[in-house]
């Protein structure tokens, strides 16, 4: 049978070829992002409780009431805005799901979207299945900031959306509250959405705060915003997430996501709907994650790899400059089979190969997972690669 692919040259991700090596040669996986410890004892009984309690049939396409109650108090509590939970929230399937969703919704042949690089994976594909255009913005090692005026001079009158992502996957740098006020005035007054990708929202350091792009009037009334259940609870096997936008955004992307999952597993959401309703229960991940971050900075110190600390995500950078001139993706093969820790290399982020000789790991993980992983990457001081 003859047909025409809407992604002709598929390629298997990184995390995938990762995992797979790890799997292989029995190495610690400090590449993919996920615990490898479980969520709270708590969440798991109210799962439970609602599960026995027979919570097992459709929800409401948007979501449960009750869960998107409770986030619009979470999000006027944390972000100082009145969001209708009726108008303007819709449960996901995760944060993948409501990205491309959106994308679909919006974005049509022709349309271009412009994307910062490193960009995390599912953006590109999802513009091309929609038959939009992506325009690429390259940051670049060690601070991968964004020169507004150059977006600015990028927007065309094709130009239909924006994606952000703070805090960055994969680099683990924040946009800051200049950033948002830039981009707010770049999109004023055109026929531009602000994608926001905000799934890590809760795991800000060193007594930063989140700049949501629902914390800016203007901007909000344009803007998308997206977070993860996954992520805020350490439960990533969930696929669960939420989206936050104006009433009319909203209404166009229930649009497709009716026909799409139309709605997520229940008893889940009313789980989580109490569970959020104790604030402890996020409030408490910058202190937590903020400890491992520093614990295997503190326990690679002696390696030759060299941290650029992380001020957001539980992903931390380290150049390996100083050990080998290896392409990245060469040198994160060479750590699973040789050493024994699989990594993620930063060049598959970008669309073009852009080589800075940076790693990146994982550090939501326990912390004797860190600790095997520290003593098997000490090696690296005692070894040339070439």
């Amino acid at each position: 049978m003859l047909f025409q692919s809407k992604l002709p040259n598929p390629e298997t991700n990184i995390f995938t070829i990762m995992s797979s090596m790890a799997k292989e040669y029995d190495a610690i996986n400090l590449g993919q992002g996920f615990p490898d410890f479980d969520c709270d004892e708590r969440l798991k009984a109210l799962v439970s409780k609602y599960l026995q309690e027979g919570k097992n049939q459709y929800s409401p396409m948007p979501g449960l009431p009750e869960l998107r109650q409770t986030l619009s108090e979470k999000i006027r509590k944390t972000y100082h805005r009145d969001v209708s939970s009726e108008t303007q929230i819709c449960i996901t399937a995760g944060a993948t799901q409501a990205i491309f969703t959106a994308i679909q919704a919006f974005i049509q042949d022709g349309d271009e979207v412009i994307i910062m690089e490193p960009a995390y994976d599912c953006y590109q594909p999802a513009i091309r299945i929609a038959g939009g255009l992506p325009r690429i913005y390259r940051m670049t090692s060690p601070d991968y900031t964004i020169d507004w005026d150059r977006i600015h001079d990028m927007v065309t009158d094709q130009t239909k959306m924006i994606i952000i992502n703070t805090p960055h996957n994969p680099t683990g740098t924040l946009l800051v509250e200049k950033d948002l006020q830039s981009l707010e005035q770049i999109v004023s007054g055109k026929d531009i959405i602000v994608l926001s990708d905000e799934v890590y929202e809760h795991l800000i350091y060193d007594e930063e705060e989140h700049q949501s792009v629902i914390r800016f009037p203007h901007l909000f009334e344009q803007s998308l915003a997206v977070f993860s259940f996954g992520k805020t609870l350490h439960a990533t096997g969930w696929k669960l997430g939420y989206i936050v936008g104006p009433e009319n955004l909203i209404t166009e992307f229930k649009n497709i996501h009716q026909w799409n999952v139309f709605s997520v597993h229940s008893f889940t959401q009313y789980a989580i709907s109490d569970y959020l309703k104790q604030p402890e229960s996020y409030l408490q991940l910058p202190e937590f994650f903020e400890k491992k971050r520093d614990y295997l900075t503190e326990l690679l110190a002696d390696t030759p790899l060299i941290p650029y600390p992380s001020k957001g995500t539980y992903f931390q950078r380290y150049s390996y400059a100083e050990i080998s001139t290896q392409n990245d993706v060469d040198f994160a093969k060479f750590l699973t089979k040789e050493i024994g820790v699989a990594t993620i290399p930063m060049s598959p982020f970008y669309t073009k190969t852009l080589d800075d000789h940076v790693i990146r790991l994982c550090f939501a993980k326990k912390n004797e997972t860190l600790e095997k992983a520290a003593q098997k990457l000490r090696k690296l001081s005692q070894m040339a690669v070439k």
